[in-house]
């Protein structure tokens, strides 16, 4: 009996990938490839307190699900991305805040036991280096995240608001070359050098331009719908 590691996509960081599969066309045939994306980020406003995402104490955690009949013979997969850069402007009221993000996605981890033993009796099975190495090479292969022609995935506000009592941020998400839009509900907490970030949602990797990873006519496959985690702390310069 053995384990085939599922291979995935992140983002937002993201998606499974296996055997090559085909990327919806982003240019019309015959066009010259898009130039690689290097993740530069548009500058904060003017005028308004601007906190600087703290890398050391902010994190992206992916958590993706294995799938299908034969999904006994997949893992799932805990991704975690603690190499996140950015800003936030915080003006007065939630509506007036913007933030944008950077995620080099080469700094995702694959399966670290100890991520895996946090996220609990989903994650309880033990995941060999051979198969963390390939589910990571897969994942930034040129099928999945195409990690170098866009070595970063970033993530720019659009609008603020307030639902239900609670911030809800909708972001520009540029991935692997595909740009899509993301609603994000978070919890905010402020004080005068810092701000800070959480929340947990559910993703559709199709949302983002992926493929979610299927082998055996479906037999096995990852879910198209990845769960989220976020705790982002920025500080005054």
């Amino acid at each position: 009996m053995f384990k085939i590691g599922l291979s995935t996509c992140a983002a937002l960081l993201l998606a499974g990938c296996g055997a090559p599969q085909t990327r919806p066309a982003q240019n019309a045939p015959g066009e010259p490839a898009p130039s690689p994306a290097v993740g530069a980020l548009p500058s904060p406003p003017s005028g308004v307190p601007v906190y600087r995402i703290d890398g050391g104490h902010s994190e992206l955690r992916l958590l993706v699900y294995r799938a299908g009949p034969m999904a006994k013979f997949g893992h799932n997969h805990v991704m975690v991305n603690d190499a996140v850069s950015g800003w936030v402007a915080a003006a007065d009221g939630v509506s007036g805040a913007s933030l944008s993000l950077s995620i080099p996605v080469a700094a995702f981890v694959v399966d670290d036991a100890a991520a895996r033993a946090a996220e609990g009796a989903d994650f309880s099975e033990e995941v060999a280096g051979e198969a963390r190495e390939g589910t990571r090479h897969n994942m930034l292969s040129e099928p999945c995240l195409d990690g170098d022609r866009y070595p970063s995935i970033t993530l720019t506000s659009r609008s603020v608001t307030m639902v239900d009592g609670k911030p809800v941020a909708t972001f520009a998400v540029n991935v692997a070359g595909h740009e899509s839009t993301l609603v994000v509900p978070f919890m905010l907490t402020r004080t005068s050098d810092r701000v800070s970030g959480s929340g947990t949602f559910v993703l559709g990797q199709s949302d983002l331009g992926l493929v979610p990873f299927s082998i055996l006519l479906g037999a096995l496959k990852v879910q198209n719908d990845i769960t989220v985690k976020f705790n982002l702390v920025a500080v005054k310069p």
